[in-house]
């Protein structure tokens, strides 16, 4: 497996289309990012738009991982945006282009962000998962918990409702981990 990760890339153009078009393949593969299949591009478009603003004008962090040249992977580090928690994130848009599962890119982008995030002095990481999916599984083999449920809470059509699992992992600092300290993107690899 060779992923390169690059953390707040310039937010080009041709990125933009990039992140748009994984969402649309994961969201109509079956992932669970925040749509239902089938999606267009047209749907996923102002939500991908604002999501971006979000990190371009702060506070939130976007990580990215190439195959090559090859967008497959994204995550964004959600700021809590309150200053009680500013000591843990939120995980969202976990995504890995559906053509490359299998190849271990999902655990390899959730352990690049516990990595970039605890050298931010993060000491903890949250992710919400559909129910329904296996995803808890996944997340489980990674050292997150299940720390509740909100029963019912995603209304995929009238007649299938979901619960929303709450996971989360703690980022105990590792011996010789810098903590407290800013990545700059050419850094993260």
């Amino acid at each position: 497996m060779d992923l390169r990760f690059v953390l707040d890339p310039d937010l080009t153009p041709e990125l933009r289309e990039q992140l748009v078009d994984l969402w649309v393949d994961v969201t109509n593969a079956g992932g669970a990012v925040g749509f239902v299949a089938p999606v267009t591009e047209a749907e996923v478009r102002p939500v991908a738009e604002s999501t971006l603003a979000e990190v371009a004008d702060g506070p939130d962090r976007l990580l990215v991982g190439y195959a090559g040249e090859r967008l497959v992977a994204v995550v964004v580090v959600a700021d809590n945006r309150f200053h009680l928690k500013t000591h843990w994130r939120v995980l969202k848009r976990v995504m890995v282009h559906p053509d490359t599962q299998g190849r271990g890119y999902g655990a390899a982008l959730m352990r690049e962000a516990e990595r970039v995030t605890r050298a931010l002095g993060v000491e903890a990481l949250h992710v919400t998962v559909r129910d329904g999916l296996g995803l808890d599984r996944f997340y489980r083999r990674l050292g997150y918990r299940e720390i509740g449920r909100l029963p019912a809470a995603l209304r995929l059509s009238p007649t299938d409702s979901r619960d929303e699992i709450l996971m989360w992992r703690d980022l105990p600092a590792r011996p010789g981990s810098v903590d407290h300290a800013v990545v700059a993107p050419d850094e993260v690899h």
